[in-house]
């Protein structure tokens, strides 16, 4: 683990300090003296209802049926009980409980059962937390989902719905809003804050009698999007994955400002072309994302429905992502995405992944090379292993990470996990060479990651023929600006991760192995210049959990000045 350097100790000491501000501010404003200036607390009036974006699931009612609630990759057993007074199995069961996503889910149904329960369950809510209170169900972002996903199916919860349990609910929307507008500033940073300012915008636009406030709510939420989205529309967090869960909120708010005849603020609209574009550049062929920094399953049908969504507004083409760090190779049928960015800055570091240099390569929908990914949040005992440099497609020296974890107790509870720092520089350069039929485009790239430890660079160059059916790459070791002869020799390993479906034979006597792929496609890989193995693998971002898989494995050793080349050829 890695100590803080002076300047980190600074910025956390600043960051400490902005959050002890924050809370302070909070307390204040939603104090008895100073609430009112958020509005009324009672929603009389739900002036327009926006639309759910996410796919639902009617099979969760039989669930519901057999005292089942299963939430976030967890199992409640209710045995008669309301999900409200059961233990729940994981905190990130009670999130999703308190966040009250699944009520798509019983209105999927179109049963008049499903809708009573709906409905008696929120009226117990507000019943059992009326007047507010402290822990997970009074957190902003919580609070923030449960918002979103009361106002949108407000219609299934309130029609037909007697005075009392219309009373109920309307009373506690209100009552939450204002709870937000003056909390929200103890979100965490990153997505929950931007959730927070956005469920806050949503109310306002949605609720009448809260007119008022928008104008202040407006410019928070384009702020904070303009601090979190950068210019090429990736998140700060430099995870892709976050993107699709912001324009499924995006989308539809976006839409509440031109349903009440209002213009959308020129920050939310930018923001969502940036974030589309970003989320076509990072798309394999397969439809799903690039597993980059904290990005696992991100559910493809959720990707098809903001980008398709979003394709009346003219999605733009993006060509290239220097803020965020990453580059996209397209030639033929063939797509690869490589990551030439340093890790975000220690706040939002705690799901970045210690992948520099590697990438991931797909020919039409096939995967072939894939980085293990991001396993599922309640997978917690594989996530150091899924953020180490040997679960991607790039090279380890040394058997360590070209990233360090950051032990601060601290940073830990500020970003969700221990943040990452290292490599400190990265450069990346993208050329074409020859004709556009017979050429092929190249990227060189280099970082600094091991410097700190060995002094020493690792460059590569990747090639990709302008057919898309033969990639050549090169891995180099070596001194910064002189060459570096070690005492000792040092390992090294440069992995190439298959994905599960994909099959690959044992090495040949002539050097080589062959991939063969579902569509029946046969890839050649084969090396020189390191040891040529075929080892055993695991892919985290699967939807049932960590999966074994293959992974081609050069290795050698180095005594400072090492380069090895490689090639993988198709059909």
């Amino acid at each position: 683990m890695a100590r803080l350097s002076l300047s980190e100790r600074a910025r956390v000491t600043g960051l400490a300090a902005e959050r002890a501000r924050r809370r302070v501010i909070s307390r204040a404003l939603y104090s008895r003296l100073l609430r009112w200036r958020y509005g009324s607390t009672v929603a009389d009036q739900l002036l327009i209802i926006p639309q759910d974006l996410r796919t639902r699931d009617p099979s969760f009612w039989q669930e519901v049926g057999v005292d089942q609630f299963g939430l976030a990759g967890s199992l409640a057993i209710l045995n008669g009980q309301s999900p409200f007074t059961v233990r729940p199995p994981s905190e990130a069961w009670e999130r999703a409980l308190q966040g009250f996503g699944w009520l798509r889910h019983l209105e999927a149904t179109e049963e008049i059962e499903a809708q009573e329960a709906a409905r008696r369950m929120v009226v117990e809510w507000t019943g059992k937390y009326r007047g507010g209170g402290g822990g997970i169900p009074w957190r902003p972002e919580v609070i923030a989902r449960r918002l979103f996903s009361w106002i949108t199916h407000a219609g299934f919860l309130l029609e037909d719905s007697d005075a009392k349990s219309y009373d109920a609910i309307s009373e506690s929307l209100g009552f939450q809003l204002v709870r937000l507008s003056a909390t929200w500033r103890t979100a965490p940073v990153g997505p929950p804050r931007l959730l927070a300012l956005m469920a806050i915008v949503l109310g306002d636009l949605t609720i009448a009698g809260h007119e008022r406030q928008l104008s202040d709510a407006e410019r928070l939420l384009a702020d904070e999007l303009t601090r979190q989205i950068l210019p090429d529309g990736g998140h700060i967090s430099r995870n892709p994955a976050v993107l699709v869960e912001l324009l499924l909120d995006l989308l539809p708010l976006s839409q509440c400002f031109v349903a009440r005849n209002r213009s959308v603020p020129k920050e939310i609209s930018s923001a969502i072309r940036r974030a589309l574009g970003m989320l076509r550049y990072m798309r394999m062929g397969d439809g799903t994302l690039a597993r980059f920094n904290g990005t696992g399953l991100a559910d493809p049908a959720h990707i098809a429905t903001v980008l398709a969504y979003g394709a009346t507004a003219g999605m733009p083409v993006i060509e290239e992502a220097p803020q965020t760090g990453y580059v996209r190779l397209d030639a033929g049928r063939t797509l690869l995405v490589c990551d030439v960015g340093p890790p975000p800055s220690l706040e939002f570091a705690g799901a970045a992944h210690a992948g520099c240099l590697s990438f991931e390569l797909s020919h039409g929908p096939q995967l072939i090379f894939v980085n293990g990914g991001a396993p599922r949040a309640r997978e917690t005992e594989w996530m150091t292993k899924a953020r180490a440099t040997v679960s991607h497609n790039t090279l380890c020296l040394g058997e360590k990470s070209s990233s360090k974890m950051v032990r601060h107790p601290f940073l830990e509870d500020l970003a969700g996990a221990y943040p990452i720092r290292y490599p400190n520089a990265v450069s990346s350069e993208v050329s074409q060479i020859g004709e556009e039929v017979s050429g092929s485009i190249v990227l060189d790239a280099n970082h600094d990651g091991y410097m700190h430890r060995f002094g020493l660079i690792h460059s590569r160059t990747l090639r990709l023929s302008m057919s898309g059916l033969r990639l050549e790459g090169v891995d180099r070791i070596s001194g910064k600006s002189a060459p570096v002869r070690l005492k000792n020799d040092l390992p090294y390993s440069i992995h190439f991760h298959l994905h599960p479906e994909a099959g690959v034979s044992e090495p040949s006597d002539e050097g080589y192995v062959l991939i063969d792929l579902p569509d029946g496609t046969v890839w050649r890989f084969r090396a020189s210049g390191a040891g040529l193995a075929v080892e055993d693998g695991i892919f985290f971002a699967d939807s049932t959990g960590p999966l074994q898989a293959r992974q081609i494995v050069l290795r050698g050793s180095t005594f400072g000045e090492t380069e090895v080349t490689w090639s993988l050829t198709g059909d």
